[in-house]
This record gives C-alpha cells, structure tokens and sequence, in this order.
C-alpha cells in the first residue's frame, strides 16, 4: 500500500448508513428495500474531498429514505422523511 492509499479516507456505504441509521434510530432490521448489492455495499471508497466514488444508491425504511449525499466531494448518506410529516427538507448537496 502506497503512502497515499494509506491516508485516503476510505469508508463504505454499509459503515455511512450504519452512522446514518444512528442518528435517526434506525437500524438495518429497518431496511425494507435497497437499490445496492452486497458487494456495492461494502466496496471501499475515498469519501474525502475530490472524486466521488461511491456507487448511486437508494435505501427505503418504514420511516425514512436515504440517498447518496455529496459536497465538493464529500460523501456521505443523507435522507428525507418517506411520508408527508409536515417538516421541510433543508437544502442537500453542493460543491
């Protein structure tokens, strides 16, 4: 491994939903449909700043859909409430 690799900050989709998940109080019991496949799921990627590498993505629970969420780069899991509760999504994205 290169100096460089061994700096990259790589992640996958499987540990940025899992930290989603944390937050909203889910959990993977939750997921009711997923667009990606195992190994989409777990493949490693630079979620730092530059390229984006992680494989486009839907996952749907009972209560909330998450999606891919990108800034300058940055990578990370973002999600929007599945059914109508009354609360406006701020602006998601960027860069």
């Amino acid at each position: 491994m290169s100096y460089l690799e061994s700096n990259l900050e790589l992640t996958c989709w499987r540990d940025e939903l899992t930290r989603a998940f944390a937050v909203t109080g889910e959990g993977w019991g939750d997921v009711e449909a997923m667009t990606l496949h195992d190994a989409a799921l777990d493949r490693r990627f630079d979620a730092g700043w530059g390229n984006t590498y992680g494989e486009p993505f839907t996952v749907w629970t009972r209560r909330f859909v998450y999606f891919p969420w990108r800034y300058d780069g940055s990578q990370s899991v973002a999600w929007v409430s599945r059914n109508p509760d009354g609360i406006a999504t701020k602006p998601i994205g960027g860069g």
